[in-house]
C-alpha cells in the first residue's frame, strides 16, 4: 500500500512551482527611472513578508509527512499551508492595488490584471483549503489519492500565477521590481547562497 508521502512530497513540488514563479523576481537592476523604482518600492516592501509566508508554508508541508507520519497530521500541515498561501496572495493583490499602476505604458491594464489574478490566486488556495479538510483521513490510500487529485489543481493555479505576473514582470517593470530588495528570492536552504 502506497502511503502519503510520496503523494504530498508531488503536491509540494506542484505548489512549490507557483511559489518560486511569484518569487523569480531576481535579477541585476540597473538605476532606470526614478519613478519606477518607487512604484516597486512600493510593491516589493509589503510583498516581501507575503512572499516568505508562500515560502515558509511550502515548506511545512515538504517537513509534514516522512511516510510515516499520520495522515490527520499531514492533512491539519496542508490545510494551514493552503489557508497561509490564500491569505499571502489576497495580501498580494492588496499591496499591488496600494501601489497603483506602475509608470509604464499599459501598466494600468496590466496591474489590474495581475491583481485580479492574484485574488483568483487566493480564492483558488483557500478552495484547495477546504478540499484538504474534506479528505479522508481513515483510509490512508483514499486519502493519498485525494492529495494526487489536488497536485491538478495546484497546477492549473500556478499556470495562473504565472500568467498574473509574466506581463507585470516585463521589461522595465520586471527590471525595477528585481533591483528590490522585498522582490527578491528568498532562500530557502540552511546554506546562505550570494545572489548575483
Amino acid at each position: 500500500m502506497e502511503g502519503t508521502n510520496p503523494v504530498n512530497k508531488k503536491l509540494v513540488a506542484a505548489l512549490s512551482g507557483g511559489a518560486a514563479l511569484v518569487l523569480a523576481l531576481t535579477g541585476c537592476s540597473d538605476d532606470g527611472d526614478k519613478k519606477l523604482n518607487d512604484w516597486a518600492k512600493r510593491f516589493c516592501d509589503p510583498a516581501q513578508a507575503q512572499f516568505k509566508q508562500i515560502q515558509d508554508a511550502n515548506a511545512s508541508m515538504q517537513t509534514a509527512d516522512d511516510g510515516t507520519t499520520d495522515s490527520k497530521k499531514v492533512q491539519q500541515t496542508d490545510s494551514q499551508a493552503f489557508q497561509k498561501i490564500s491569505d499571502a496572495y489576497g495580501s498580494l493583490a492588496t499591496a499591488l492595488n496600494k501601489a497603483g499602476a506602475p509608470p509604464v505604458d499599459g501598466g494600468d491594464a496590466d496591474q489590474k490584471k495581475a491583481v485580479k489574478e492574484l485574488k483568483g490566486l487566493s480564492s483558488g488556495y483557500a478552495d484547495l483549503k477546504k478540499q484538504v479538510d474534506g479528505l479522508d483521513t481513515k483510509d490512508k490510500q483514499k486519502f493519498a489519492d485525494g492529495l494526487r487529485s489536488l497536485s491538478d489543481g495546484i497546477n492549473k493555479l500556478n499556470k495562473k500565477s504565472e500568467a498574473a505576473f509574466k506581463k507585470l514582470e516585463s521589461g522595465d517593470v520586471g527590471k525595477a521590481m528585481s533591483g528590490q530588495k522585498g522582490c527578491q528570492t528568498q532562500k530557502a536552504s540552511t546554506s546562505p547562497q550570494k545572489g548575483s
